[in-house]
């Protein structure tokens, strides 16, 4: 019930993340991986969900947080990404775009660990 009840927080979550992308500069990305993150969500709802999905956003949520992360470290402030909704700099931008990747990194890996383990 537990994992049901996360499942569907997360679920909302990403289409919510999806349907503010409109006014980012490259919102075709973002629109695509909250979409696909909301896909494995609603996967999830199968009998037998699809495990490579799970393991393949992991890896891309992952990377991309990788690939962004030399452009913050010493740029932006815990303080700078939650003092305003407004992009202040591109710095900022992107620190929040990690902590998005990040909520996909933490949902496709609880499900991945839940589809790998025995039952």
């Amino acid at each position: 019930m537990a994992m049901t009840i996360s499942n569907t927080f997360f679920l909302v979550i990403y289409l919510l993340s999806a349907a503010v992308q409109y006014n980012d500069p490259d919102a075709l990305l973002w629109l695509l991986i909250y979409l696909a993150a909301a896909m494995m969500c609603a996967a999830q709802y199968r009998q037998h969900p699809p495990r490579w999905l799970p393991r393949i956003l992991l890896a891309v949520s992952v990377a991309w947080s990788i690939a962004l992360l030399p452009s913050i470290v010493g740029q932006v402030s815990p303080e700078e990404i939650f003092a305003s909704i407004s992009m202040r700099t591109q710095a900022v931008e992107e620190a929040r775009e990690i902590g998005g990747l990040l909520l996909i990194s933490l949902w496709a890996g609880v499900l991945s660990y839940r589809q790998h383990r025995p039952e």
